[in-house]
């Protein structure tokens, strides 16, 4: 069982997440257990893109050691691409765009998200993975642009 499946009854009653993330490849990074984990992650509202989020997933050997039990650091990457014919749905058109995903990466305090942007001058998607924390702010975050071709 992967162990971010431990937390899943916490997470479950913490946080609804706005789409479903299917997980397509799990890299070792030590003798710990820590893992990368990569997701698929469909746009539930633009038809024909498709994100691919990679995280860190600490293992219970370094929990154990370093404590902090229920906290994942806030490193991620994201890249995506059109699978298909894109068809723009009902999305949020403002400066601060839209959350397509998100998942908790502790206990209460942290949350690893998706976030979509639409540039209207550029006739781009743009897709922020970043962390958001309730007591303070992180800068990691990794940045991926889908074109939509020529204006029409």
């Amino acid at each position: 069982m992967p162990r971010s499946l431990l937390l899943a009854p916490f997470v479950a009653l913490l946080l609804a997440a706005p789409t479903e993330a299917e997980e397509v490849g799990q890299v070792g990074v030590d003798w710990v257990g820590n893992d990368i984990v990569i997701e698929a992650i469909a746009d539930p509202k633009v038809q024909g893109v498709t994100c691919h989020l990679a995280y860190f997933d600490r293992s219970l050997i370094d929990r154990l050691s370093q404590g902090n039990w229920f906290e994942d650091p806030s490193y991620s990457a994201v890249d995506c691409t059109q699978t298909g014919p894109i068809t723009l749905g009902n999305i949020d058109k403002g400066r601060d765009g839209e959350e397509v995903f998100s998942a908790s990466r502790s206990l209460i305090f942290k949350a690893l998200k998706l976030t979509r942007i639409y540039d209207a001058k550029n006739n781009a998607l743009i897709y922020l993975a970043h962390a958001s924390e309730l007591t303070q702010g992180s800068g990691k975050m990794s940045l991926s642009v889908v074109p939509l071709g020529p204006k029409p």
